[in-house]
């Protein structure tokens, strides 16, 4: 069951105003009951065309909930997966504005670049070995637009998979270099450690989350297109961003990225 459609426009609409005005709003799944995931991703779907309108371009897909622990959290057994604009990205060490940002956490993350198109009905894991053109370092700074992170999986679902921006590093590998695996990754504020974790820790290995997600966009008819980015999932623990933070990840065999954060971050008002 799902809501009706003048339901999902008026959800859709809710999130866009929560972004704009920093008055984030009760979780979806309460306000409709009802809401599924076909109709979380139809809000997800009428916000990115919203975007699109707005002039900005997709660039890319975000993978979340691709570990074990925070699927069984929000009672599921697959990930998400969300849009990537072009206004999202940041290169390694720029300053990233908190001014647009909505209660943000950042994650250490493996990043592909696809060269090749996944188009083909049901691609495999060759089809998306063969298509990967390089693996990057990556910091994703998620959000939400639902107060206080109250969400379970409609509510990051509709809010485009709790998005917000992503740090890339400035070091290309190309994937026969790396194993993506066993690949230790340290995430420090400041100098002091805030989350540790591997390849291992996204999927079982950060490939096996493209290939859900390639598979998934080709069945939607949106299939992965050369000159794509990917975000593959959380190699360790989020952590919550104030204003004034510096992280520095490091993935072993992949590179190092930082992120650096300064102002004020959009906040609920009261």
């Amino acid at each position: 069951m799902t809501i009706d459609s003048a339901n999902i426009d008026c959800a859709a609409r809710a999130l866009r105003e929560a972004a704009s005005s920093g008055n984030f709003v009760p979780p979806l799944r309460e306000s409709y009951p009802g809401l599924d995931a076909a109709g979380a991703y139809a809000i997800q779907r009428i916000n990115t065309e919203h975007r699109l309108k707005q002039g900005r371009r997709v660039v890319g897909c975000k993978i979340g909930l691709t570990a074990r622990a925070v699927q069984a959290q929000l009672g599921v057994d697959q990930p998400d997966f969300g849009m990537l604009f072009d206004d999202m990205g940041f290169g390694d060490s720029d300053p990233v504005p908190m001014a647009h940002l909505h209660q943000p956490k950042v994650e250490a993350e493996v990043a592909f670049v696809l060269g090749r198109d996944l188009a083909m009905p049901n691609p495999g894991h060759a089809d998306v070995l063969q298509a990967i053109e390089y693996v990057l370092p990556a910091v994703e700074i998620v959000g939400s637009r639902i107060a206080n992170w109250n969400i379970r999986f409609v509510d990051t679902v509709a809010d485009n998979a709790s998005s917000g921006a992503y740090v890339l590093g400035s070091t290309p590998r190309l994937l026969r270099e790396v194993d993506l695996q066993l690949c230790g990754m340290v995430m420090t504020r400041r100098g002091e450690p805030v989350s540790v974790g591997a390849g291992a820790a996204c999927m079982g290995h950060p490939l096996n989350a493209v290939a859900w997600l390639a598979r998934t966009m080709a069945a939607l008819g949106h299939p992965l297109r050369a000159g794509d980015l990917v975000l593959s999932g959380a190699l360790g623990p989020m952590v919550p961003v104030s204003a004034g933070d510096v992280f520095d990840v490091r993935i072993y065999g992949l590179g190092a990225v930082k992120a650096a954060f300064g102002g004020r971050p959009v906040q609920e008002s009261h």
